[in-house]
């Protein structure tokens, strides 16, 4: 098979396409971020430079937005802008962007080393480039190759400069991300409280999801939910994401699980938690799955490792006890999460395609499940931190790392077969209840 380039196809059937979104940018505190973009810049430059790359094009609007310290409005549940830019290896940066949307005080906070062009000068600015530029192929458009190819600009592929750095959350961006976090958890607990109040049979999953929006938009911080609440009852929870419609609506029925995942975008971070409820008596089997899930759920909140382990090295940590009931999941273990950005952040992961190394500030989820089609969901998810291990009595000088547990909502009792659970894993799950 060859690809050959051609014209948007999509273009000759959307006549009526909507102009692009025009959502005013913001500056992103630094004290929340832990450092200037100056500093940013300059680090990232000097890697451009030990490289012999003259400059680096920025495509990813996550990226963008962590590197200049600012947030945007133009996609819903991720506060990022719509633009492009161009890092030079000096550390000044050409930001392409509709001029609307900076205020007076985004202009001076950038300052005099971020160069502002429109959005549609993006092309004579890559032809401009000396090279070599880099691209990342894993998310650069086909065009802006072909645009420093036609210029004869030499490019070379490698690793969008942001992602690991953005990854590797600093001091700032954790305690932030804490703070924000145990509001969150606040507010589910409330929910918690009133869904408890509610018999079998009176409440829907609409009902669900929108009074969980309301506990978290009660707080007075919630700028926004990181993504559409999955709220899935009975045979809708064994759909990994669910969404709930006016059409597929299902009043929660006694027996029912109900797995519930949802999150908030406040200006201190980003939170994602998943519990999944009982609705009056569940039965044994679901009892049992979800235990085994808790079970993987522990074992990778107690994880200890060597440094230099990737997502894949842990993952069975999560899936041996279903394994050993000849069941599993087909999702990742987690995913990475941005500090107010995106809800899904790479490179790293907890899964068997997670191949870049685990590094202390990094952020993942930890949400292991179990689906069985047309019947009943489960999932429990936390956030964690990959922090430095302390030592422990009569191990050796080499150093682990392990994760800290961020999310504080307790885990529902209900659901545990407790005399499947080891001595270690009740005093885990004792010690993490007392702490909410």
């Amino acid at each position: 098979i060859r690809l050959r380039p051609c014209d948007n196809l999509i273009d000759r059937i959307w006549p009526d396409r909507p102009a692009p979104p025009q959502g005013a940018i913001r500056v992103y505190p630094e004290e929340l971020a832990g450092e200037t973009h100056g500093e940013k810049r300059a680090r990232l430059a000097a890697g451009l430079k030990e490289a012999v790359q003259e400059a680096a094009v920025l495509t990813l609007p996550d990226s963008i937005a962590w590197l200049l310290n600012i947030r945007g409005s133009d996609i819903p549940r991720n506060p990022v802008p719509h633009a492009f830019a161009v890092l030079h290896d000096t550390g000044q940066l050409t930001l392409y962007v509709d001029a609307e949307k900076l205020s007076d005080e985004v202009r001076a906070h950038l300052g005099d080393e971020v160069l502002i062009r429109p959005a549609n000068a993006f092309g004579p600015g890559l032809n401009s480039l000396t090279g070599p530029v880099r691209l990342d192929k894993s998310s650069v458009p086909l065009w802006v190759a072909k645009q420093l190819e036609e210029a004869a600009v030499p490019l070379v592929w490698g690793d969008d400069p942001c992602i690991l750095p953005k990854a590797r959350k600093t001091q700032a961006e954790i305690a932030a991300t804490r703070t924000a976090h145990i509001r969150d958890g606040a507010a589910l607990c409330q929910f918690l409280a009133w869904y408890d109040a509610q018999p079998p049979g009176t409440i829907t999953e609409i009902d669900v999801v929108t009074r969980l929006e309301t506990e978290r938009r009660a707080t007075n911080e919630l700028l926004d939910i990181s993504f559409d609440t999955i709220a899935g009852s009975g045979p809708h929870g064994a759909l990994a994401h669910y969404r709930v419609t006016e059409k597929t609506n299902r009043t929660l029925q006694d027996g029912d699980l109900l797995v519930l995942d949802g999150g908030g975008q406040y200006i201190d971070g980003t939170t994602d938690i998943t519990r999944t409820l009982p609705v009056g008596t569940p039965g044994a089997d679901e009892r049992a799955a979800f235990t085994r899930v808790l079970q993987g759920m522990i074992a990778m909140s107690r994880a200890r490792w060597p440094k230099g382990l990737a997502g894949r090295d842990l993952d069975i940590l999560a899936r041996y006890p279903l394994w050993l009931a000849d069941q599993d999941y087909a999702h990742g273990t987690g995913h990475g999460v941005g500090v107010h950005l995106c809800v899904h952040e790479g490179p790293q992961r907890l899964s068997r395609a997670g191949e870049v190394a685990l590094e202390p500030g990094m952020i993942v989820s930890n949400e292991p499940g179990y689906y069985r089609e047309g019947a009943f969901g489960i999932r429990i998810e936390n956030l964690v931190v990959v922090t430095e291990a302390e030592l422990l009595p009569g191990g050796d000088q080499t150093g682990k790392l392990c994760f800290e547990t961020i999310n504080f909502v307790p885990i529902d009792r209900r659901l545990i077969e407790t005399d499947m659970l080891t001595g270690a894993e009740r005093d885990w799950l004792n010690a993490y209840h007392a702490t909410c």
